[in-house]
């Protein structure tokens, strides 16, 4: 999008435990693409998307953050100037660690971003069984369990993913950037 044409641009923080899939999500959305293997983010990369609102261009900066624990002390600068933000966990069976980490996540960039709007996705649901997700409260990431922390701590939605298939993918994205033009087009005329 050029400066000379209308339209709006926000960053977007993508965040979350390394290895849940923030990169391969971000692919999947803006390419339609997947890459089976894993290659750590170091520090931060960003991509570049442009998405059409209600006929207006909206340019999309999203910023893959390293989750490990090694990037920390630097993340809180990737964080500035943020509009909204992506958490992401894993539903996967060896990384139900990362949905208990999703609070901490939420802390620190409520910390350094105040109360923009925040999206959570559960990534990697091509990687458990039919219906175990709902139907079984003893796992962490239980649907209820995760929609009921989702509304407590005021996302604007929780999305079930994947980022090899494409399963709700586009949507959570959308949902977001829809947010966000909702926002700045009631800011630009009040």
């Amino acid at each position: 999008m050029s400066d000379d044409e209308k339209g709006y641009g926000f960053k977007i923080c993508v965040i979350g435990d390394g290895a849940v899939g923030k990169t391969s999500l971000i692919k999947k959305y803006t390419q339609r693409s997947f890459q089976k293997e894993y290659i750590a983010t170091l520090g931060t990369q960003f991509s570049k998307y442009e998405e059409q609102v209600n006929e207006e261009k909206v340019g999309l900066f999203l910023w893959d953050i390293a989750g490990q624990d090694s990037f920390q002390a630097l993340r809180q600068r990737f964080y500035i100037g943020s509009s909204g933000a992506i958490i992401v966990f894993s539903h996967s069976p060896e990384q139900t660690k990362s949905y208990e980490h999703v609070s901490r996540w939420l802390h620190d960039l409520k910390k350094h971003c105040g109360n923009i709007p925040i999206v959570l996705f559960g990534n990697k649901v091509d990687l458990v069984n039919d219906g175990e997700l709902a139907s079984n409260p003893n796992i962490p990431t239980c649907d209820a369990n995760v929609e009921q922390f989702a509304k407590n701590n005021r996302f604007i939605g929780y999305y079930k993913t994947s980022a090899l298939t494409g399963e709700g993918v586009t949507d959570a994205f959308k949902v977001l950037v829809k947010k966000l033009y909702m926002i700045a087009k009631i800011s630009r005329f009040s």
